[in-house]
């Protein structure tokens, strides 16, 4: 995953809706900008340190796209495009569900004449069978397709074997790859049959296959793949938590998310796993491609780190009538699992932002909460955490508590950036077509230690030179000292 497909950056559309009605672009344009700048808790900042006349630029250069868009599918990226000038992160334009449809997908039959590739699939297994050497060829599982590839002449094809999709059926061509001099040429027909071309393909182990921008997995013929490559795919693709025994010194614990839905996975994980983690020398902890969440889903790991208190600098809310609404939507909507206490605290929390309308509030009594523990466990004495381009949010909140111990050092590259203006809300708009999201607060470390833009750097960088399959591999040997 990429810095660019970071799911806390999100946009969201897909089919081209006509506007409602008094909703066209340069309205909807008006409305963002206007809410906004009203209630962003990152606008001024972010003013401050751009520039008034680069924000009036800027706008001008939205406004011109925005006359030219004449639908809400082509306003929405202008839309989104305009709040990227802020920051990177906790931003969206997020379409509401449209009632009407007018360029729909076509269906199977409007591809009844796509070019085909016939063989039946038992005929298809025995010639794989047969082969002696591994290579391309074989059946791949890309979700919600298992393709066939077959070798004809210099060039592969990549034939539907089953489709989840209603465009695509069986026979039909999916892909085609050929590799000269090393160098490869790829096409790759999406679910709507457009092709995605490109010039990268890699194989990683025997099993797993990357084109462009597409990943397939071999599932038949099953040949075995070294330990790293299993263990590697394994973490890529967890959807859960998972604690597993490395070596005789060291344990690995994957975590793909701190999102509010994992809190209880991962303190199950942690719970039955603790003796064995105060018992094992050296603990992995790797959070690659974990966007964030809450950071309640992380308080259960910090114990097994702890070895002083750890400084916490908080944050301010920008007081605003649209902002303070949170509040009350945490006391009134059961979908946000508020209990007495928690509403208590909210009710507080909206009488003291709304006594200061206009400013920036902290709700807590100090600028700085310093978080002491009772015990320092002698286990786990090495904390290796890995780390990439994909961490942000509450990831990198959780980095900054847990490199405060004298155990932790964090391996990988630096982190995505997005953490100094957060707490998202979502404003509908006037039409309700769709969605703004916008941030509600700013971390009362600006300007002095600021993560957006920067990210958060590892202790350890690994280079390209290392793949990354290798990482947890090189973070294992040096925690044991290899």
């Amino acid at each position: 995953m990429t810095k660019r497909n970071l799911i806390l950056i999100i946009l969201l559309f897909t089919t081209t809706f006509s506007f409602a009605q008094d909703c066209d672009c340069k309205t909807n344009y008006e409305w963002v900008k206007k809410t906004f700048e009203e209630n962003d808790a990152g606008f001024q900042y972010a003013l401050k340190t751009k520039g008034e006349q680069t924000y009036e630029d800027h706008n001008k250069r939205i406004l011109e796209k925005v006359q030219n868009a004449k639908t809400l599918n082509a306003c929405t990226p202008i839309l989104y495009e305009w709040l990227k000038f802020f920051r990177s992160g906790h931003i969206a334009i997020r379409l509401n569900e449209q009632p009407q449809q007018t360029n729909p997908i076509k269906s199977e039959k409007q591809f009844s004449d796509w070019e085909t590739y016939t063989i039946k699939t038992e005929d298809f297994k025995k010639y794989l069978d047969q082969k002696k050497t591994s290579d391309y060829e074989g059946i791949w599982e890309t979700k919600p397709y298992k393709i066939g590839i077959k070798k004809e002449g210099d060039k592969y094809i990549g034939f539907i074997i089953e489709s989840g999709a209603e465009t695509w059926t069986k026979g039909q061509v999916k892909l085609k790859f050929s590799i000269t001099e090393d160098k490869a040429n790829s096409v790759f027909y999406v679910r709507d049959h457009s092709a995605v071309e490109s010039n990268s393909l890699t194989m990683t182990g025997n099993n797993h296959l990357q084109i462009g921008n597409f990943s397939l997995s071999r599932i038949y013929p099953k040949i075995e793949d070294e330990p790293r490559y299993v263990q590697y795919f394994k973490a890529l693709n967890a959807g859960q938590p998972y604690l597993e025994k490395l070596n005789e010194t060291t344990l690995y614990l994957r975590i793909p998310s701190f999102n509010k839905s994992y809190k209880r996975s991962i303190d199950s994980v942690l719970n039955v796993n603790k003796d064995k983690i105060r018992a094992t020398k050296n603990l992995i902890i790797d959070i690659r491609n974990n966007g964030g969440g809450s950071d309640a889903s992380y308080s259960s790991i910090i114990p097994y780190l702890y070895t002083n208190p750890i400084r916490t600098v908080g944050v301010e809310f920008l007081s605003t009538k649209l902002n303070n609404q949170r509040m009350l939507d945490f006391i009134n909507k059961p979908e946000y699992g508020f209990d007495d206490e928690g509403k208590k605290w909210a009710k507080k929390s909206y009488d003291k932002l709304e006594s200061k309308l206009g400013q920036f509030v902290n709700l807590n009594e100090h600028i700085v909460s310093e978080d002491k523990m009772d015990a320092i466990y002698p286990f786990p004495q090495n904390v290796g955490v890995i780390i990439n381009e994909a961490n942000g949010s509450t990831a990198e909140q959780f980095l900054l508590e847990a490199k405060q111990s004298k155990k932790v050092k964090l391996f990988g590259v630096t982190t995505f950036g997005v953490l100094d203006i957060s707490n998202m809300y979502f404003a509908e708009s006037p039409c309700k077509e769709f969605q703004l999201g916008y941030s509600l607060s700013r971390s009362m470390r600006i300007p002095d230690f600021t993560i957006d833009e920067k990210g958060i750097q590892p202790d350890y960088y690994l280079d390209k030179s290392i793949p990354q399959y290798e990482w947890t591999e090189f973070v294992s040997k040096i925690l044991n000292g290899q």
